[in-house]
């Protein structure tokens, strides 16, 4: 048993030490080691004509609101997105660069704000993770300072104990979960890329 609150105290120790800390300082509760693009540039995606006369007229066309949002989920592979794209654009005859530049300005934004979403709710996830690794460190101390205690409260060194490993069980849980939600806004902007690129060679 004291083996075991031993560990239990250092490994919480540990744990708490792996809280983020920032690798840009710019956005100190980024928990990701890819560095924090805020949004995604025009530019960087886009080679086509100008959709300053599209703006958020994609919204008025059902068929590319529509579109866009089966393009811009991510349970939709890329292969079949891409298949969809040349289907769409290849029917639309006459209206094909206005509807190309209009699926392009509903996925720029659709996407954009996807990956906002999924930024800003690792950014909660990052401050909640700094929080319970404070909390760790704080029982973990508390663990050690009751098994020194003479006479030492069992019952008090059993229940930290328990709430330790719960606590440090759902940290770590938390921040495998956090490592993978890191890749996404990647993922986001490769999806907009490719569809970009798609939606650019069938307007030639």
């Amino acid at each position: 048993m004291m083996f075991r609150i031993v560990t239990i105290a250092a490994v919480a120790l540990a744990v708490a030490g792996t809280a983020a800390r920032a690798a840009d300082q710019r956005y100190p509760d980024w928990p990701c080691t890819q560095a924090k693009v805020p949004e995604i540039s025009l530019a960087a995606v886009w080679a086509g004509p100008p959709l300053d006369d599209v703006q958020n007229k994609w919204k008025d066309n059902e068929k590319v609101a529509a579109l866009v949002a089966k393009l811009s989920a991510r349970k939709t592979p890329l292969d079949e997105a891409e298949k969809s794209v040349k289907e769409f654009l290849a029917g639309s005859a006459a209206d094909k660069a206005a509807n190309a530049k209009l699926l392009f300005a509903g996925l720029f934004d659709t996407l954009n704000a996807q990956r906002s979403q999924v930024m800003n709710g690792l950014e909660r996830v990052s401050r909640k993770q700094r929080e319970a690794a404070d909390k760790i460190r704080e029982e973990a101390v508390q663990l050690q300072a009751l098994q020194g205690a003479t006479p030492r409260d069992e019952a008090k060194v059993e229940a930290l104990s328990n709430d330790l490993i719960w606590k440090t069980r759902i940290f770590e849980d938390r921040h495998k979960v956090v490592r993978f939600v890191c890749e996404v806004p990647t993922a986001i902007d490769q999806r907009l890329f490719a569809l970009g690129r798609v939606i650019q060679q069938e307007m030639e």
